[in-house]
């Protein structure tokens, strides 16, 4: 596995040593078309050159997942901008606040979309050349941009094709969305700086039927998709490597993968670490991983989990300082889940301290803005909310009680929130709900006291 110093050196290099393997895999007119390393390389500079001849700095790109996205966000890297990765299924509110917190003085988006986020641009938008942004996929008000550069990326790939090698005869299938660091990196870099060609998927109304066209041999995935996948029997049969990551991932459905017969990994990563930092790797018990060539994994005195990871890190979230120092310390990450370092030295996650769940499709409930919703619903109680079995729970303070009432007085928060975001079920804590001295609600202490920890 070579390690690339950036986007720059990974075309140049693939570009003079193999030419004519194919880069990306796409469909066009209904069949499956080929952009070779060479054409790829090519393509890439001649916008690159375009786009630094207009003159501007900061550059959001709306990834839809298509092959001139790709060209795009690389071509702006090279040009000098400062790239941020915007999600073409955010909601137009949503990607009004990231085009201002971003600072954007340009957009790569459709006509009609670009007509509704024009006002959020700036005039003068310097700062950050070569930056790549990234927003966490928390609720909207608390989203931040997160400051990685190309090289942090290109390591977080070689530290992930270290572990999993991929070769020029595999094909990976990049179904996830591109704005989301998990599947840039493990959908796209990963193959790329592997040699193997990447297929781009053609979007969610193709995800039953692009594994058979285009025969993947790894793809990867976040919980809920492999679920879907698995349900609606599309996993084509050359299939040798299943990527699971950006959220926990049932028993139940990691064994119904492996009756595939494809080797399942399962990995950790967050987007202030470029992605991955540890994997498991597809022997033994799938939760126990291997963490990452370049990455250090301690676990402080109350089991959270502390990464130093030199070569991948965050440079902080863009523009606020007080939320990076919060979490970034003398170069360690304090990431606000809890785990536990096996005998072997693997990582093992038991849970989240932070005030944030992460759904298995990576959706992640800011708790204090919902818990907030729902306590002035009910008058003030004393409540938390805890993700059991990938389902949000409402835990009220308190004797067992009728829970009619409890549901009409929330249902209309409930009714403003997606459905995977809705409160499953109520449940009672009979004694006052733990805390710290600063008076804040102790989930990962519920949470554990449930499990019989």
């Amino acid at each position: 596995m070579m390690r690339f110093s950036g986007f720059r050196m990974l075309l140049e290099h693939m570009a003079k040593h193999a030419p004519c393997a194919p880069a990306l895999l796409f469909e066009a007119e209904g069949a499956c078309a080929t952009c070779t390393f060479s054409e790829l390389h090519a393509r890439v500079l001649e916008r690159a050159e375009a786009l630094a001849a207009e003159g501007k700095h900061a550059y959001g790109i709306v990834t839809n997942g298509t092959i001139d996205c790709v060209i795009e966000l690389f071509a702006s890297v090279l040009a000098g901008r400062r790239t941020v990765l915007l999600g073409e299924n955010s909601a137009e509110e949503v990607l009004l606040e990231q085009v201002a917190e971003a600072e954007l003085d340009a957009l790569w988006c459709d006509d009609d979309l670009l007509e509704t986020l024009e006002p959020a641009l700036v005039e003068s938008a310097e700062g950050g050349a070569g930056k790549v942004l990234f927003f966490t996929s928390g609720t909207t008000s608390r989203a931040k941009a997160v400051v990685l550069t190309d090289a942090s990326l290109m390591n977080s790939a070689y530290n992930g094709g270290a572990l999993l090698p991929l070769t020029g005869d595999d094909t990976l299938l990049c179904l996830l969305p591109l704005d989301h660091v998990f599947g840039f990196v493990c959908g796209l870099l990963w193959g790329l700086s592997s040699g193997a060609a990447v297929a781009l998927g053609r979007g969610a109304r193709h995800y039953t039927d692009d594994c058979i066209f285009f025969r993947p041999t790894a793809i990867s995935v976040v919980p809920a998709l492999l679920g879907f996948l698995l349900k609606y029997r599309a996993l084509n049969p050359e299939l040798k490597l299943i990527l699971v990551g950006a959220g926990g991932c049932s028993e139940r459905i990691l064994t119904a993968a492996k009756a595939t017969d494809a080797r399942v990994c399962f990995g950790y990563g967050l987007t202030e670490t470029s992605s991955g930092v540890a994997l498991s790797l597809g022997e033994g018990d799938p939760y126990a991983m291997t963490v990452c060539p370049d990455d250090a994994i301690t676990i402080a005195p109350d089991g959270e989990v502390l990464i130093s990871a030199p070569t991948c890190m965050m440079q902080g979230y863009w523009r606020k300082d007080a939320d990076t120092a919060a979490v970034l310390r003398d170069g360690v990450l304090y990431t606000g889940d809890l785990g536990s370092i096996d005998e072997t030295g693997k990582l093992k996650l038991t849970g989240r301290k932070k005030e944030i769940l992460v759904l298995s499709d990576g959706t992640k409930l800011y708790l204090p803005e919902y818990e907030q919703a729902l306590s002035d619903a009910l008058g003030g109680e004393s409540l938390c909310v805890l993700l059991v079995d990938d389902q949000p729970i409402l835990v009220l303070e308190g004797a067992v009680r009728p829970t009619g009432a409890i549901w009409e007085a929330i249902r209309p928060v409930l009714d403003e929130l997606p459905r995977n975001r809705q409160i499953k079920r109520i449940e009672f804590y009979e004694k006052p709900l733990p805390r710290t001295a600063s008076g804040k609600i102790m989930r990962w202490a519920i949470q554990r006291e449930r499990e019989g920890l």
